[in-house]
């Protein structure tokens, strides 16, 4: 899918807020940040799902709530960001997708996506993860 260019007044809005909840992230405030990405999200023009910013967005709000445990809301930002430009192959998606899937139980589909992650980026994408993922991926592939 090709995505086109946003106004430029409307992806200053989104980075602005994109970056105060990166900042409020940074800090383990989860619910507040998700709730400027929520914010970004609700100025990115319809489709959403035609925009480049769409998939950052939805990153960001899928690790916020990864990291905050709401994993519900982690796989639905996920799945959805999965229909965006640029998504498929990006091996941070992959592996958040991968992780949220493993943690419901869905063994073979998050081997698929911890695979995918795995090589996209290599051992190091998983360095600074719990060891359980990449454990877990290695009872279903040789890794390197």
């Amino acid at each position: 899918m090709k995505a086109i260019e946003l106004p430029s007044t409307v992806h200053d809005a989104i980075t602005h807020l994109c970056a105060d909840g990166d900042v409020l992230a940074a800090s383990g405030k989860f619910e507040e940040a998700i709730a400027e990405y929520n914010r970004a999200w609700e100025i990115l023009p319809e489709p959403k799902s035609q925009w480049n910013a769409s998939t950052w967005i939805l990153a960001a709000v899928a690790d916020a709530a990864f990291l905050g445990g709401f994993k519900t809301s982690a796989r639905e930002a996920l799945e959805f960001a999965m229909a965006c430009p640029n998504a498929i192959g990006n091996p941070f998606l992959h592996l958040r997708l991968g992780q949220v899937l493993l943690d419901a139980g869905e063994h073979d589909r998050a081997a698929d996506e911890l695979m995918r992650a795995y090589m996209g980026a290599g051992p190091d994408l998983f360095a600074s993860e719990d060891e359980r993922y990449i454990s877990f991926l290695g009872t279903r592939a040789a890794l390197d």
